[in-house]
């Protein structure tokens, strides 16, 4: 893929400011506002199903994130894809820990028989799960050594119609046509609370201000990566790296994309 091709995403979300709706969790529902506002998005967080509705009318793009699961979430989220779906508003679906417990699992797969979504993003244990692969998780984390199937992934994104992103050691996004790796990142990302679901968050805010979903999961997953390695550039400790993370998103420019990304074609 050529760079250029999605690194002026940057500049688009600052010059187009979308707004972009979550349905998410409360452990990172602050960190999630704060990436989309540091690359130049606008967050508003719901989770009253009364004004899904009129918040959806307003928004460019939908997130969905079960990584806190309860109750109350399965009909929010089944009526706010339905209306997303309706409007034709373009979302992506955080699977968080979809193979820690039954619930989860039954949860995202009436999701997905019930609402179309632009992008799933997840960690590559919760793809390869959905995809009815081998996978090994604990809780919402990822292995670190999991095999990527390339093939049955791209089967899978074709099967459902939807482009897929998988976290990792190494980043892998495909649309069943085009496929990329991206080999930019930082293990200390693992050690931030939230830096999966905040890149759920990047994803949908590209997504507010192109029609391309392949393109707006490639550049939220990749400004994430690209992000976490620049942060650890003077490997700091824990703390001063959440704070540089979000420095480095909020200075993210193409130039930058252009000298320091790592990306593969397939």
């Amino acid at each position: 893929m050529e760079i250029r091709k999605i690194s002026n995403l940057v500049s688009e979300v600052i010059n187009q400011n979308p707004l972009v709706l979550h349905y998410t969790n409360e452990v990172t529902i602050n960190d999630c506002a704060n990436a989309t506002l540091a690359i130049g998005a606008s967050p508003i967080m719901g989770d009253a199903i009364e004004e899904v509705e009129d918040l959806i009318t307003i928004s460019n793009a939908v997130v969905l994130n079960i990584g806190k699961m309860h109750s109350s979430q399965i009909p929010l989220y089944l009526e706010a894809g339905r209306i997303a779906n309706a409007l034709q508003k373009p979302i992506v679906l955080d699977p968080v820990g979809v193979f820690a417990s039954k619930q989860r699992t039954n949860f995202v797969e009436e999701l997905l028989s019930k609402v179309k979504f632009d992008v799933i993003k997840g960690n590559s244990a919760e793809i390869l799960f959905m995809a009815g692969l081998e996978t090994r998780g604990k809780g919402v984390d990822a292995s670190d050594d999991l095999e990527i199937d390339i093939n049955k992934l791209r089967n899978f994104s074709k099967s459902i119609q939807t482009t897929i992103a998988a976290t990792g050691k190494t980043d892998f996004i495909t649309d069943g046509e085009r496929t990329i790796l991206i080999h930019n990142g930082s293990t200390k990302l693992k050690s931030v609370t939230g830096t999966g679901c905040m890149t759920a968050s990047l994803v949908g805010s590209y997504l507010g201000v192109t029609n391309d979903p392949f393109k707006a999961a490639a550049m939220g997953v990749l400004t994430m990566s690209l992000s976490g390695e620049l942060a650890n550039h003077n490997d700091p400790a824990i703390g001063t790296f959440k704070v540089q993370l979000f420095d480095e998103m909020n200075c993210l420019d193409a130039n930058a994309i252009e000298n320091y990304v790592k990306v593969e074609t397939l």
